[in-house]
């Protein structure tokens, strides 16, 4: 199966899971699955939260940012993957100054 982001509808989050500014999100979900192509502009953020039912994996596609992953942060850029385990907390945060665009797949567990 092929999933064309570009022709499924772009939703825009302000404040997304208490982030700061909003995400731009293009998602698939096949009630298995939530599979989305995600954007934050500079300065933007996805809130720091918990995964206590599922795990996610992100995909850096362009640009860098930090992630914050069990309280400790780190740099992510294109071509790297984070993974966030069921039971543990994450927030991706755009602090450069382009934007950060990246996939992320967060199974039904």
């Amino acid at each position: 199966m092929n999933i064309d982001f570009d022709k499924t509808e772009l939703s825009v989050i302000p404040n997304f899971k208490g982030g700061e500014k909003e995400v731009r999100v293009r998602m698939f979900d096949d009630g298995a699955n939530k599979i989305m192509k995600m954007s934050l502009v500079p300065g933007a953020s996805v809130g720091m939260h918990v995964h206590e039912d599922s795990s996610e994996i992100v995909f850096i596609l362009s640009g860098c940012g930090s992630v914050v992953f069990d309280g400790e942060k780190s740099g992510i850029s294109a071509g790297d993957c984070h993974y966030c385990p069921k039971g543990h907390s994450h927030s991706i945060v755009n602090d450069s100054d382009s934007d950060l665009e990246f996939f992320a797949v967060v199974p039904k567990q």
